[in-house]
């Protein structure tokens, strides 16, 4: 708003400068009509020397009204040329805003990390669930797995990292266009250990940035590698550490998936099965999940640990890892931790780790929508 009103007034003062003195008379003279011009030019004596040696009241109040019809009609063209520089720039907004639709399990940890980065950055973004039973509402896409991220109705955007890396470069680059982002994140396919496809995508950790932009979003050497490093390790380890930490015991098996239900998208035959046979298997799940991790007998010592040595590596000195503000690897940790809360795993975390300070700053900057540009 400030920027285009300031616009508004230089063009309006400079058009009002370049104007000569006599065509500024001659507006004057314009207001006063013809007659009263014809007084005003002429050499002789007589009106225009009676218009210039008036003292009396009368003459005080026609020139205080001619100064003000002046005024009024200056404010007038001022006002409508900042009208229409405003309309300009709403209409530059509205073609350059993206339309993001996110297909999501809002109890998903990739799904948590993509609406992280979108409230932090204030992009505006609706949201689908998806049946996690049938996924119907994703029956029109080869690929199966969420978050889906659906850009102005027509390019769509697989991985939670891809995601946030392209975004955030669009966000950086605004001269570049998102398809031409996408092409440096190339699709990989393969058979992994069960034989089952499973789909990668290169590059996704990084951004497509010029030098200088580089230089600007990672001032300090060892920025980016940092950034970069976390953000995997959020992906590769954190977030293996929830399942059997929310399904450790029957108790909190059934209490998460009594969340899990309450804040999906299940029909009511299906919440049911979901609640009492979806809690009593992933109690089995995270048992094997925990032989194929490695971890400890008592799981929560895994989290304590994680969570502490991502405390540490941000250190004292800085309020986030990205220094004063958060970058892409807070980001990613706030994401995947945020999904257990309300459940016994997250409320021990805090109670026994020392990152409650962190994440806090991260509430409240995700909220306030702090990385809008």
């Amino acid at each position: 708003m400030a920027a285009v009103c300031t616009r508004g007034f230089r063009r309006i003062s400079s058009s009002f400068l370049r104007t000569s003195v006599v065509h500024r008379a001659d507006s004057v003279s314009y207001l006063l009509g013809n007659g009263l011009r014809r007084a005003y030019c002429s050499r002789g004596t007589g009106l225009r020397s009676r218009l210039l040696s008036v003292r009396s009241g009368g003459g005080r109040l026609f020139g205080c009204a001619l100064l003000l019809g002046g005024g009024l009609g200056w404010y007038q063209t001022m006002k409508v040329s900042v009208q229409q520089l405003m309309a300009e720039e709403d209409k530059k907004d509205s073609e350059g805003a993206l339309k993001l639709i996110l297909y999501q399990y809002k109890t998903c940890p990739f799904c948590s990390k993509v609406r992280a980065f979108l409230d932090y950055h204030g992009a505006p973004y609706e949201i689908v669930e998806v049946n996690p039973v049938m996924r119907q509402e994703i029956k029109w896409s080869n690929y199966r797995k969420v978050p889906i991220l659906m850009v102005n109705g027509e390019l769509q955007l697989n991985d939670s990292s891809v995601i946030i890396s392209s975004l955030k470069t669009l966000f950086i680059s605004k001269d570049k266009s998102l398809t031409d982002i996408i092409r440096c994140y190339p699709e990989m396919k393969s058979v992994n250990d069960s034989g089952r496809e499973v789909t990668e995508y290169n590059n996704k950790y990084w951004l497509m940035l010029s030098e200088a932009e580089t230089a600007a979003v990672y001032p300090q050497k060892g920025m980016q590698k940092e950034e970069m490093k976390w953000r995997q390790w959020a992906d590769d380890w954190l977030v293996h550490l929830i399942s059997p930490n929310v399904y450790r015991t029957t108790g909190e098996a059934l209490a998460s998936f009594d969340y899990i239900v309450r804040e999906g998208n299940f029909g009511i035959v299906e919440g049911f099965f979901a609640k009492y046979v979806g809690a009593a298997a992933m109690y089995i799940i995270s048992k094997r999940l925990k032989t194929r991790h490695n971890l400890q007998e008592d799981v929560r010592q895994d989290l304590y640990k994680a969570v502490n040595e991502w405390v540490a590596a941000i250190g004292r000195d800085r309020k986030f890892m990205g220094g004063n503000q958060p970058n892409l690897a807070d980001l990613a940790v706030f994401g995947v931790l945020r999904v257990m809360e309300g459940l016994q795993a997250f409320q021990d975390m805090m109670d026994n780790t020392k990152v409650k300070n962190w994440y806090r700053r991260m509430e409240r900057a995700a909220l306030n929508h702090e990385g809008r540009t």
